[in-house]
């Protein structure tokens, strides 16, 4: 994927940066950016008039749709099947994950399966629907639009509108709908970069130009930190600006350098507070350390009062307790050995790992159906990321390809974040498993991700 986009850069008509980005080499960011937000209130005709080029081939089937005859040569049924095979797979599992928690807690069995049953279905529905109307060229003009509303729509969680639960306020109801804003955050940061790279062109190889495709996605990355405090959604963020730059960029080794002096700096860190910190206040810490060791702080917190039974079922709002939930996803998923316990006879599901319909689904899969279950689950993954990939490599423009490789990089980062979390390879980050875990928001963009990708392979022409 790397080299194709490389090469469709190399190989383009080059764009003035002068256009977006002043004229001379001392013209501040703040000039640039300036200028970037100002776009949304341009005339895109007007912007791409000076010049035919790659950006001009982006914006033509925006221009002509009424001109353009809307029957297409292909449409990805591979990708729709695997799509509908993990949404399946994973309604029996959150059944069968979720049933007895939800009978205990809301007297309905099927509480969480009827609600992401529905939402499921009417996203799949809509997504092959929107497909296979809309061209994602339309995306081009709302691309500022779709930024500064996801900042604007982190910010209302400060607000009254803003809703808390499980000792976090990541969510906004507005009316009979509520979401989590910075799920639209990881789509405008998506569209923002490939939109930025297919700009930039050639000039994407200066450091100038990496630093400025950076800002984007840091801000997005900031923003959701800070203002709705969620730092899984930050790093996801951040690593999808970082990803799409990198694909974009025909030289890795300076990424291969900045990583290896990441990964350095992140280990000498993590020594540091393993031989200075024993406990702490912050619930950030204190998973470094139940990551490192998980028996050590299985028990804290304890479980007999109400209180603590309160903290196991809500474990944002007790951190302590962390190594319990942690712990007993490894005993879950060691207890399944190779063919599991059978659909539906996991024993951790009945309390013992606290939210399991949520970011450790993962680990009652294992027990209910073995290793080659989640075997079996990974092979789904692989498979979608092959037809991204594939769409990604195929598409009919630069705009389509990187954007089909952003929706690439956000599907593996959360796949592998999850899993590393539940293996207690990492520390918990609460990242959802895409497509199987319970959650409505998540369930929406990752489909309206789905449409787009789609949409792209749609406009894919083969040469006979």
């Amino acid at each position: 994927m790397g080299d194709a986009l490389r090469d469709r850069l190399s190989d383009r008509g080059s764009i003035p940066l002068r256009s977006i980005y002043g004229t001379s080499r001392k013209d501040s960011i703040y000039a640039a950016f300036r200028e970037f937000f100002l776009l949304s209130f341009l005339d895109i005709r007007n912007f791409f008039a000076d010049t035919e080029s790659d950006g001009d081939k982006m914006k033509k089937p925006l221009l002509n749709l009424k001109k353009q005859n809307t029957k297409s040569d292909y449409y990805d049924y591979n990708l729709v099947a695997v799509i509908v095979l993990l949404v399946c797979f994973g309604l029996v599992m959150l059944y069968s994950t979720s049933s007895y928690m939800a009978e205990v807690n809301y007297g309905n069995d099927m509480f969480y399966f009827k609600k992401q049953a529905l939402i499921s279905a009417a996203c799949l529905i809509g997504a092959l629907f929107i497909s296979k109307i809309l061209d994602y060229h339309i995306l081009l003009p709302f691309t500022t639009a779709l930024y500064v509303a996801s900042l604007i729509l982190m910010g209302l969680v400060r607000t009254p509108l803003g809703h808390s639960s499980h000792g976090a306020t990541r969510w906004l109801y507005i009316g009979p709908i509520n979401f989590q804003p910075a799920e639209i955050a990881k789509i405008a940061v998506i569209i923002m970069m490939a939109y930025m790279i297919g700009k930039m062109g050639r000039k994407v190889k200066t450091l100038k130009s990496c630093m400025i495709l950076g800002l984007p996605g840091a801000g997005l990355a900031l923003a959701a930190y800070i203002l709705t405090d969620n730092l899984s959604t930050a790093m996801i963020i951040l690593g999808i600006t970082v990803g799409m730059v990198f694909v974009a960029h025909p030289d890795m080794r300076p990424f291969i350098a900045v990583a290896a002096a990441g990964v350095i700096l992140i280990v000498i860190g993590v020594l540091f507070l393993v031989a200075t910190t024993k406990n702490s206040d912050s619930f950030r810490v204190m998973r470094v350390l139940v990551w490192l060791q998980p028996e050590k702080y299985s028990d804290e917190g304890g479980y007999q009062t109400l209180q603590a039974l309160y903290a196991r079922l809500n474990p944002e709002s007790d951190p302590m307790g962390n190594g319990f939930q942690v712990l007993q996803g490894l005993y879950a998923i060691g207890s399944g050995g190779l063919f599991g316990r059978g659909l539906g006879n996991s024993i951790q599901k009945l309390g013992s790992v606290p939210e399991a319909q949520n970011d450790m689904i993962f680990s009652i899969i294992c027990e209910e159906l073995g290793i080659f279950g989640g075997i079996f689950v990974l092979i789904l993954f692989g498979y979608l990321l092959y037809r991204l990939f594939f769409i990604a490599q195929n598409a009919p423009d630069l705009f389509g390809s990187l954007i089909v490789t952003g929706i690439f990089i956000h599907i593996a980062l959360q796949v592998i974040l999850n899993i590393a979390v539940v293996l207690n390879l990492m520390p918990n980050t609460g990242v959802t498993l895409p497509f199987i875990s319970y959650g409505g928001t998540s369930i929406v963009f990752l489909m309206s991700e789905m449409a787009i990708a789609l949409s792209v392979a749609r406009q894919i022409k083969f040469q006979e």
